[in-house]
């Protein structure tokens, strides 16, 4: 049996085995969580920027493109030398938090690439950081202004990534560290200590004043009482109160039997039982 006759056959089949595994790995993709894709049709216009195809399983013709794009939030660290505004030279590491706005994939894709990154947010971000730190002191920086160096910082840079030219969102950046010359370090850490010790005896200061006033405030609220009860106490009220409190004891079951006077203006006193 001659065999060859079935070789075109066997080589046709090969042929389409192939072809469907290369069309299958081409044509079937699966978008992550987390993801988003953008189709560039090689015969068909070109790049679609404004169809953003979402997670999930999709079908792709082999001969266009689908580029995926990690649209979750993501972190650049970077470390740079700065100048504060008095010229002096500082070493900053920094951390920024960022993503590309999902629907606007496509335009980043057209303007920047898959390496937009290095493109456009981590000099966008050194921009920012040069130019905000400039406006600030060095002990600004370090210590008392951190805070609003890094809100400054993170306003700066968005007015610029989040542009309708550049769409990405910028979420958040952190000074991990900030590194001075030893002397400046160390006369900023002896200024910064000193004025906490400035503090605390002014606060030392300010309570004993306070408890102080406190004292003499209840001295006066005393003596004033006093003052009021002594202008009362007029001998008719006092006779009265005598009066009253004779009585009282008169006609309590205990009360005594002998009375003695006290003189022309006296009050009785009653002793003895019943």
């Amino acid at each position: 049996m001659d065999n060859r006759k079935f070789l075109p056959y066997v080589v046709g089949i090969a042929a389409i085995a192939i072809l469907a595994l290369i069309l299958a790995n081409s044509t079937f993709l699966t978008i992550n969580a987390g993801e988003a894709g953008v189709l560039f049709k090689k015969f068909g216009g070109g790049l679609e920027k404004d169809l953003i195809y979402d997670q999930g399983f999709h079908v792709v013709a082999p001969w266009n493109t689908m580029y995926v794009y990690n649209v979750k939030e993501q972190t650049a660290e970077e470390k740079m030398n700065v100048l504060d505004k008095n010229g002096l030279s500082i070493a900053v590491d920094v951390t920024v938090r960022f993503n590309p706005y999902k629907e606007k994939i496509g335009y980043v894709h057209e303007r920047f690439g898959k390496d937009y990154i290095h493109i456009l947010v981590i000099p966008e971000v050194r921009s920012a950081v040069r130019q905000v730190m400039g406006r600030y002191s060095a002990e600004e920086i370090y210590s008392t202004k951190r805070a609003e160096v890094e809100t400054s910082i993170i306003n700066e840079a968005e007015s610029s990534l989040s542009s309708e030219k550049n769409n990405i969102q910028m979420n958040a950046l952190l000074i991990r560290e900030v590194v001075l010359p030893e002397n400046i370090k160390n006369a900023i850490e002896l200024k910064l200590s000193q004025e906490q010790e400035s503090l605390a005896y002014q606060f030392k200061l300010d309570k004993e004043k306070k408890e102080a006033e406190r004292k003499r405030i209840a001295a006066e609220g005393e003596a004033r009482a006093n003052e009021i009860i002594n202008n009362s106490l007029t001998n008719n009220l006092l006779k009265m109160r005598g009066i009253e409190a004779t009585s009282e004891l008169a006609n309590s079951p205990n009360a005594k039997v002998v009375v003695i006077g006290s003189g022309k203006d006296g009050l009785p006193l009653i002793l003895g039982n019943n």
